[in-house]
């Protein structure tokens, strides 16, 4: 079964385009493009000689043999190991919601119609790519399956071509990503809600997937959430 990664690149905003063109070049498309901030501690950015910018989550999935391809290429081309240049992560996907999703990702490149296996975790990643202003309906299906709650940001989709070609639908470029941390033992009944409830053929157009959770820092997990509010 062919290995499949969440790749996330964290850039200057002022490097965004530039960053673009280069997965571009290596034929990888940018699904979505989120702007967020740094929060590097001053004292740090003053020893690395930097300025504190606004930064740019570029977004895209991939195989385990581009990957490798494109880290290089990254060192290589975008020099991105040098102060401020960014950095960039690859974590392995547990699972996708249906095989459309999977087509989108990938541009139909990887014909996979089954769950990705082989991930342990006692907590899962759900993360639910939806039109803004629906995320009270991805909630209101997540937390009937037994979900606590979850974070919202928004985000920028450069994936309508592909999305027309997978769904038959066009998307609009705003979106909105929310992020659940769910036992392992909810993420299927969750994922299943949210696709049945706010998924492709609905006004919201969600699309699922879950990463493995091996350590975490902040999250309020499912059950915490329901014991304060009993």
């Amino acid at each position: 079964m062919k290995d499949i990664y969440f790749l996330i690149t964290i850039i200057r905003r002022s490097d965004t385009e530039e960053y673009e063109k280069f997965y571009s070049k290596h034929n990888v498309d940018v699904l979505y493009a989120i702007n967020c901030n740094g929060t590097v501690h001053k004292r740090t950015l003053d020893l690395l000689g930097i300025e504190r910018t606004d930064k740019t989550m570029l977004v895209t999935i991939t195989d385990g043999n581009s990957l490798r391809q494109l880290t290089r290429s990254l060192t290589a081309e975008m020099k991105i190991d040098l102060p401020d240049r960014g950095v960039a992560m690859a974590v392995p996907l547990a699972s996708v919601g249906g095989a459309q999703t999977l087509g989108y990702f990938t541009d139909g490149q990887i014909d996979n119609t089954k769950e990705i296996e082989g991930m342990c975790s006692d907590y899962e990643l759900i993360i639910a790519i939806y039109e803004r202003g629906f995320t009270d309906m991805v909630m209101d299906a997540a937390r009937s399956a037994g979900a606590g709650g979850g974070t919202a940001i928004k985000a920028r989709g450069t994936g309508a071509k592909a999305a027309e070609k997978f769904f038959g639908i066009s998307l609009a470029s705003e979106k909105e990503i929310v992020f659940i941390v769910s036992d392992i033992n909810k993420k299927k009944d969750i994922m299943r809600a949210i696709m049945h409830e706010a998924g492709v053929n609905t006004e919201a157009h969600a699309l699922v997937f879950s990463l493995p959770v091996s350590e975490t820092a902040g999250f309020r997990f499912a059950d915490t959430v329901e014991k304060e509010s009993e």
